[in-house]
């Protein structure tokens, strides 16, 4: 009932795995990973994905009924039962239903970490007279990209971070190509990287602005013009927000970006 597939496998491609592509768009980077797992069920109607020491993403097609959807997670949960999890990351109805599953006869309870909203920019608003420009980040940065990404790591997850523990991280994005900065008279104010780019989609993240610099509009600003440039590409730009983080939430809807759908971040205790 279940076989591996590869990153170009024909199941990314499916129509039913398009309608529902936006919300779970990580499976198309997961599933790129050589390392990672990768599991489908032989009729192209679920996926399940996992980078090694992260949640793995799954995706089950709204086409099935109700009870074979029901059914097929359960089969899943026996395809996997002998492989240990950090937790599960779906649609929330489907993302409970394994955990129940997977978490039953074990000792080992579950709690929703965090509820995504998946996002969509189709028709861009750019914020106007905010000071500053765009700059595509270098390794001269590297030093306050690290700054920003303890900021942001702090902020997401509510843990004091350290600088130099993210250097090489810093280093990395700053190689990249794909992080930018917002500039103000040269300096540094905010932060955004587009993280991946898919055949329909330019998934946007990390966006961060310390606090102060907060409520000034460049976070509106770094994300504008980012979708700008992945709109020209002719890929849609997305992202996900945690449903918990109001202003976040607003900046995105105030410069164009529509919710798709939620997904739920499940841990196993």
């Amino acid at each position: 009932m279940f076989e591996k597939y590869t990153a170009d496998d024909r199941v990314l491609r499916s129509e039913a795995f398009v309608k529902d592509e936006l919300e779970h768009n990580l499976i198309h980077m997961i599933s790129r990973f050589e390392d990672s797992l990768k599991i489908k069920s032989v009729d192209d109607q679920l996926i399940f994905t996992q980078s090694k020491g992260y949640n793995p993403w799954l995706w089950v097609s709204r086409e099935l009924e109700s009870d074979q959807w029901k059914l097929r997670i359960e089969d899943l949960v026996q395809h996997v039962k002998g492989t240990a999890f950090p937790g599960i990351t779906a649609e929330p109805s489907t993302a409970r239903l394994f955990a129940e599953s997977f978490c039953e006869g074990r000792e080992t309870s579950f709690h929703t970490k965090m509820i995504l909203v998946s996002y969509h920019c189709q028709v861009l608003i750019k914020p106007e007279n905010v000071d500053g420009n765009l700059l595509q980040a270098n390794e001269e940065h590297s030093e306050i990209i690290a700054e920003f990404m303890a900021g942001f790591s702090e902020d997401a997850f509510g843990m004091p971070a350290t600088p130099q523990n993210f250097l090489s991280m810093a280093e990395e994005a700053a190689r990249s190509g794909h992080l930018y900065l917002w500039m103000v008279k040269d300096t540094p104010v905010s932060m955004a990287k587009i993280a991946h780019r898919s055949v329909s989609h330019g998934r946007i993240n990390e966006v961060y602005t310390p606090r102060a610099y907060r409520k000034r509009g460049y976070a509106s600003a770094t994300v504008a013009e980012i979708c700008e440039m992945l709109l020209r590409e002719n890929v849609t730009p997305m992202l996900y927000a945690d449903a918990k983080n109001p202003d976040s939430n607003k900046v995105y809807q105030s410069i164009g970006f529509v919710e798709k759908g939620k997904m739920a971040e499940i841990k196993f205790d």
